[in-house]
C-alpha cells in the first residue's frame, strides 16, 4: 500500500529566445548539439550541463563546466566521454549507480563477472536495523577491472564515491580488497565484495595445496 503516487513527465531544455538560430548553433527538442569537447556546431561556442547532457545532474554539470573552462580558455582537449559519472536516487533506501549495468555490458559484447554483498550480512547494518539493500559490482570477466556498480542502502549516495574513485583512476577490486575499512561501517560491504573477487583467484590447485598445508 502507498499513500501517494508521484507522476513525473521529465524535463525539456529551455532553448527559446537565446538567439541560437542566428548564431548557427544546432539544437533539437532534446537540447544543444555538442561534440565530445563540448563544442557546439560553432566551435567557439560551448555548452555544458542539462542543456546538452544525457546526465541531468548538478555534479555532472559541474564537471562538464570544468571541461569547457579547460578547452575554451586554456586550449585543452578534454573530453566529456572520459567522465565517470555516478548518480543517486534519494528514496529510502537510496539507489546509487555508476558505470554499466549488466545488460549494457552484455549488449556491448562484454563478458562480466558480478559480485554481490547483501547488507543483511553486514554487521553495521544489522546493528542499525537497516539491513535491506546490497552492493553489486560488475568486472570484466577474468579481471578485477570495474565496469559498473549499484548500491542500495540508506546512504548509498555517499558510498558510491569509493567505487567511482576506483573506476576514475583505474583501480580494480584487488586494490579495494587491500584497503582497510573501519569496523563496523556499511562501507565494509564494498571491501567484502572485493574479498569475494579475491577468492575467485584461488585456482583448484592452489586451494588444494593451501588446504593440505593448513591440515599439516
Amino acid at each position: 500500500m502507498v499513500d501517494r503516487l508521484l507522476v513525473a513527465v521529465g524535463r525539456s531544455p529551455n532553448v527559446e529566445n537565446l538567439g541560437l538560430e542566428q548564431a548557427g548553433v544546432v539544437y533539437t527538442k532534446k537540447g544543444v548539439q555538442v561534440n565530445d569537447h563540448l563544442q557546439t556546431t560553432i566551435p567557439d561556442i560551448y555548452a555544458a550541463g542539462d542543456i546538452c547532457s544525457p546526465y541531468q545532474f548538478t555534479h555532472a554539470a559541474d564537471f562538464m563546466a570544468r571541461i569547457v573552462i579547460r578547452n575554451a580558455l586554456f586550449f585543452g582537449r578534454a573530453r566529456a566521454s572520459t567522465l565517470t559519472i555516478p548518480w543517486c536516487t534519494y528514496t529510502e533506501p537510496e539507489i546509487a549507480h555508476v558505470g554499466l549495468y549488466e545488460k549494457q555490458a552484455k549488449d556491448q559484447g562484454m563478458e562480466i563477472d558480478s559480485f554481490t554483498r547483501e547488507f543483511k550480512d553486514v554487521d553495521r547494518s544489522i546493528l542499525e536495523g537497516r539491513s535491506n539493500g546490497l552492493v553489486r559490482v560488475h568486472v570484466r570477466k577474468g579481471t578485477d577491472k570495474i565496469l559498473g556498480a549499484t548500491i542500495v542502502a540508506s546512504n548509498a549516495g555517499d558510498m558510491i564515491s569509493e567505487i567511482t574513485l576506483a573506476m576514475t583512476h583505474g583501480l580494480g577490486l584487488k586494490h579495494i580488497a587491500g584497503t582497510i575499512h573501519p569496523y563496523p561501517t556499511q562501507a565494509e560491504a564494498i571491501r567484502q565484495v572485493a574479498d569475494a573477487y579475491n577468492r575467485t583467484r584461488l585456482t583448484p590447485m592452489v586451494k588444494n595445496l593451501f588446504s593440505r598445508w593448513m591440515a599439516w
